[in-house]
């Protein structure tokens, strides 16, 4: 125990393990690769999303809901560090993160290469349950205090929101986001 406090002083539980950094995806290699596999991708975007644990949560639901990728951006967002791996349960080793430094384009390639974009905002024109899912998806989600840029929301094909019953504005983003994806999943899987 104290050669291992030495190294660090988070809670190991008397275990550590040294790990390498993953290996960022390109969409662009990555679309392509996926059709030919015959695959109906579905993509998480997280645009201005700066919490690890958020990033964490939602890896880790992306993973267990066979997400094919997490998008992120390069800059003013959460970076794959050890909290965020820890909170993922492991899934950012095996989830394709994409550290794209534009958005807006990314969504752009994406929109070309036959993908419906849904965002999720309190600005929804309807339920999430009534969005399109199907096909080739990327779910964009936003910040929790700003919500999806107005300039990606621009390029959206759809815009759902999650009903809010009670007095508290707003969910936390992962459980916004792990309600969209299994969306998605029960659409896909019906």
């Amino acid at each position: 125990m104290e050669r291992i406090n030495r190294i660090t002083r988070k809670n190991h539980q008397g275990v550590i393990a040294f790990v390498s950094s993953i290996t960022y995806q390109k969409v662009e290699h990555l679309v392509p690769f996926l059709f030919e596999e015959g695959k109906n991708p579905l993509f998480v975007m997280l645009d201005g999303v700066t919490d690890v644990r958020n990033f964490g949560a939602i890896a880790r639901t992306c993973e267990c809901a066979a997400v094919d990728a997490v998008i992120i951006p390069a800059k003013n967002s959460v970076t794959v560090n050890a909290d965020a791996m820890k909170t993922s349960a492991g899934a950012l080793h095996t989830l394709p993160v994409c550290k794209e430094q534009n958005l807006k384009s990314t969504l752009q390639y994406l929109k070309d290469s036959g993908f419906k974009i849904v965002a999720a905002t309190e600005k929804g024109d309807y339920d999430y349950t009534k969005g399109d899912y199907a096909g080739p998806t990327c779910i964009i989600m936003g910040a929790e205090d700003k919500g999806v840029s107005y300039e990606n929301l621009a390029l959206c094909d759809e815009w759902v929101k999650i009903p809010i019953l009670g007095s508290i504005e707003s969910l936390n983003v992962s459980v916004a986001a792990g309600i969209l994806i299994y969306e998605a999943v029960k659409q896909r899987n019906s």
